[in-house]
């Protein structure tokens, strides 16, 4: 296989890592004020419960990103300027949602305060939400292409992004992290919200079928290749798997055939790209896979790196999920242990 092609490929792989477990995360921060319920102190331990659920994990994920995006650059520097130059609000607005709610997980707990956590919950939801819908917008619009004049810029402007097919795209991956997190929370956590996170899921679950599959339908008649109608049947398949097995309550399968159809929607997403790396609209220059790809030495290069650290770093995740691996509920919530604000002006005055 031709060294452009092979890392286009693994970008792709890269970004189906990224998705699937990047979503999950997503999918809690998003539910963070939709599944506590009774009075405030419980609620408050059932929040505790869903940022506990991530919490060990959430980091991790995000280094997915950091390789695909160091990838990009390396191996397609062309596709990557094209690209952030392109989706700069975007991307913008992806990156500080991910800081804000960075921020929020690591300092939620330093200090004992009602209005401080809920700042910081807020931080949480909308640094899911935003990348959540935004991340569906720029890759809808890599399927339907841009506009791209003779030297492979963007010259649509910021408006022309927020076309019906892209803000359907974005509706689609929201929906589809909010069932993967709940699914998720079903199976990572014990009691009433262990029960309630199970009745949503099936509930989603159908939301994200008729969504997400009018969405690859839409995808694979207007911009795709024959090919990818074996992708589409995969993901259709594996959501009336999600839908029956949240009937039925088995939370693992459902997290399995969820995580399906997230990979089998990259797959759809890059096999109606390829040979491109952006298509282009109303005859404008499409950047092809080789004109925007590194040269043999440097995807040479690149590629004896990804072999060797590759695989410490899916084993090292994969430890990380085995030791916190047990199921969660209120239960397990201590006291809040962080500093009080007067305890803090003490210090530091």
């Amino acid at each position: 296989m031709d060294l452009a092609i092979l890392w286009f490929v693994i970008i792709a792989v890269l970004w189906t890592g990224y998705l699937v477990l990047e979503g999950f995360d997503f999918g809690v921060g998003m539910l963070l004020s939709i599944l506590p319920r009774g009075d405030k102190e419980h609620r408050e331990k059932e929040r505790r419960v869903l940022v506990n659920t991530i919490g060990p994990v959430w980091d991790g994920n995000e280094v997915w990103l950091l390789t695909a995006g160091g990838a990009t650059f390396a191996a397609f520097p062309e596709w990557y300027a094209t690209m952030f130059s392109g989706f700069y609000i975007p991307l913008l607005l992806i990156l500080v949602g991910l800081v804000a709610r960075g921020v929020a997980f690591e300092y939620r707990g330093k200090i004992a305060d009602r209005v401080w956590a809920r700042r910081c919950d807020q931080a949480i939801q909308l640094g899911s939400w935003i990348p959540a819908v935004l991340w569906g917008v720029a890759f809808g619009n890599l399927v339907r292409g841009l506009l791209l004049d003779a030297d492979h810029q963007y010259v649509g402007g910021f408006w022309a992004l927020l076309n019906p097919f892209a803000l359907v795209g974005g509706l689609t991956t929201a929906v589809l992290f909010l069932l993967h997190g709940s699914v998720f929370v079903a199976l990572k956590t014990d009691g009433d919200i262990r029960e309630r996170a199970a009745r949503l899921a099936s509930g989603l679950s159908v939301a994200a079928l008729v969504v997400a599959g009018g969405w690859a339908i839409w995808a694979q008649v207007a911009y795709s290749v024959t090919w990818t109608w074996a992708t589409v049947a995969v993901a259709a398949l594996a959501l009336l798997g999600v839908v029956a097995a949240t009937r039925a309550r088995r939370e693992g399968t459902a997290f399995t055939l969820s995580a399906v159809t997230i990979v089998a929607a990259v797959v759809l997403i890059f096999g109606s790209m390829y040979p491109d790396v952006i298509p282009a609209l109303d005859g404008g220059e499409a950047l092809t896979i080789a004109e925007a790809s590194s040269t043999d030495y440097t995807l040479t290069v690149m590629s004896w790196v990804a072999v060797v650290l590759t695989p410490l770093v899916i084993a090292y995740q994969s430890w990380t999920y085995w030791v916190f691996r047990r199921r969660l509920s209120t239960k397990d919530i201590p006291a809040p242990a962080g500093l009080s604000w007067q305890k803090i002006k003490d210090a530091a005055f």
